[in-house]
């Protein structure tokens, strides 16, 4: 398995497809694998070079027990380290909720190496992880047991998320900073995407009112959860908007 050393922290990623590069970041507790479940992998991978990424403390990439170790700089620094290793100067991304977040922060920290910016489930203003601190504190298993819930991984995908290090997950759940000041120079395109009945989607409408080339995209009657696997519903946004000149 392919690894980048971003200055001794590993991290897995695996590339596959033909194209324009386009980065896929997961959200929180899931892996690179999700993106093959979901069937984005396979929708995109005819026409991108897809590089799928297993965020520090996921999946196959190294665990870390301090906090101070998921900062979004550090997340984003994991990224530039892959795309040095495969030499590629510019990207396409697409991030969700966590993978957002990491969006905004390569906007933040590394807007040189953007040409479009996809950004679902994600607000750049902060947020507060203080209740998701305290359920994961119980345990994974109550986490995984929420997750079930939604009904939306397969026995596989239950099980990789039944794999994770509860403990580093505990240290990746920080609270988000607002970051919003990016925004202002946030002028590559960018498509921001979320279900209307996600929690966060007022305040991913208000950011996009604040960004002077985005295109934003509703899905009517989905949350932040139901949303994940409808790449049925996701992938025909992305192809548009990628393939605009």
């Amino acid at each position: 398995m392919p690894y980048a050393n971003n200055q001794g922290v590993h991290i897995h990623y695996q590339v596959i497809g033909d194209g324009p590069p386009l980065v896929l970041q997961h959200g929180f507790s899931a892996s690179l694998m999700d993106w093959y479940d979901f069937g984005y992998v396979e929708e995109l991978c005819n026409d991108y070079r897809l590089i799928l990424v297993d965020a520090r403390g996921h999946g196959e990439s190294e665990k870390l027990y301090e906090p101070e170790q998921y900062d979004l700089e550090q997340f984003v620094s994991d990224l530039t380290t892959v795309l040095d290793d495969l030499h590629i100067k510019k990207t396409n991304y697409l991030g969700y909720s966590m993978g957002g977040s990491i969006g905004f922060g390569m906007a933040k920290y590394a807007r040189h190496r953007l040409n479009a910016l996809i950004i679902g489930g994600a607000q750049p203003y902060g947020i507060n992880f203080e209740p998701l601190r305290e359920l994961l504190s119980t345990g994974l298993e109550t986490w995984v047991a929420i997750v079930e819930t939604w009904g939306i991984h397969s026995p596989d995908g239950l099980a990789r998320m039944r794999n994770n290090d509860a403990q580093a997950l505990l240290a990746v759940i920080q609270d988000r900073p607002d970051i919003s000041d990016v925004l202002p120079g946030m002028t590559m395109p960018c498509l921001l995407y979320a279900g209307s009945e996600d929690d966060q989607y007022e305040l991913i409408a208000r950011c996009a009112e604040e960004l002077s080339n985005v295109t934003l995209v509703s899905l009517p009657g989905l949350n932040h959860f139901n949303i994940i696997p409808r790449s049925d519903l996701v992938v025909p946004y992305v192809k548009e908007f990628l393939a605009k000149p």
